[in-house]
């Protein structure tokens, strides 16, 4: 009886998952990595955007990026369910441009600490 070790023939670590785009039972696209979602995103915009909605609807992206190790992407897209949005954050996020709509202000301005109480309660 061997234990798994979970590395592969030849010692290699196994990868991560890719993300697989299904529309019903069928396989509509696959993405290794942010660069191939942004690309399928891009393709299934215009081929079945009924799928990205129910995809980012029900979750599984933010999901599937928390698991490759995209939490920061994966924030951003919460709450989502427009594949254009969708889209337009995976992109501006790989292009590293600003996105007003999904960043916070940053709560050290001016030096000092972060306040311990949550944004939504208020000072009374």
């Amino acid at each position: 009886m061997s234990i798994s070790t979970g590395l592969r023939a030849g010692g290699e670590f196994p990868g991560k998952e890719p993300f697989y785009f299904k529309s019903f039972d069928r396989v509509i696209s696959v993405a290794h990595n942010v660069n191939e979602l942004r690309s399928e995103f891009g393709r299934l915009l215009n081929v079945d955007p009924k799928a990205l909605e129910y995809h980012l609807r029900e979750g599984h992206i933010v999901q599937w990026l928390e698991y490759i190790g995209e939490v920061e992407l994966a924030r951003r897209l919460i709450g989502i369910s427009d594949p254009g949005r969708a889209y337009e954050i995976i992109n501006n996020y790989l292009t590293g441009s600003r996105d007003t709509t999904t960043e916070e202000e940053p709560s050290t301005r001016q030096g000092r600490k972060p306040s311990r109480r949550s944004r939504n309660s208020r000072k009374t």
